[in-house]
């Protein structure tokens, strides 16, 4: 966990139709997005270096762009903090595109291990930066709805959100 008095870490929010969300950056690269954040500790306050600046200014502007439903990739820096598994569980995420979703499984095969299962659920259960590593789009086997760090009710709103602005593109492109 980072420290409170670390001069390179920057915590900011943003206001999005699912809530307040907090967005931490650490020398230049997003290391956590959390839901439902409350309080002051959440506001851009300049106590990090200019390259910490200008990151969280772009998370919490390609954070708006998402939930606005113009951008579908994020490219803000990050920095994962994990075991092996967990990093290459978390990029692999990245590769779900956006508008569709996959089993545990299929996030396991895709990642060279499909028995592993239960490993990547666990680890989807500890990515510290959701929506960009977008473990929402991973549901159970049979399409269910399984556990996500901002609750299943945010969970199905990002699902919704993606699936409607892909039809709305696949609309306007069809036009």
């Amino acid at each position: 966990m980072l420290a409170d008095d670390d001069a390179l870490v920057l915590r900011g929010s943003l206001t999005t139709p699912v809530g307040r969300i907090g967005v931490v950056v650490c020398h230049g690269r997003v290391v956590e997005v959390r839901f439902r954040v409350t309080g002051n500790r959440w506001t851009v306050q300049s106590r990090g270096d200019r390259r910490s600046e200008l990151v969280m200014d772009q998370a919490l502007t390609q954070l708006g762009e998402y939930f606005a439903g113009s951008r579908q990739k994020f490219t803000v820096p990050t920095s994962l903090n994990g075991t092996d598994f967990q990093v290459e569980t978390w990029k692999t995420l990245s590769r779900v595109p956006f508008g569709r979703t996959v089993s545990y499984k299929e996030q396991a095969t895709l990642m060279g291990r499909p028995t592993a299962m239960r490993a990547v659920g666990a680890a989807n259960g500890r990515n510290p930066i959701p929506v960009i590593y977008p473990c929402h789009r991973v549901v159970g086997a049979n399409g269910t709805l399984t556990g996500f760090s901002g609750g299943l009710k945010i969970k199905k709103w990002l699902l919704a959100h993606e699936s409607a602005v892909s039809e709305r593109s696949r609309t306007t492109v069809r036009s």
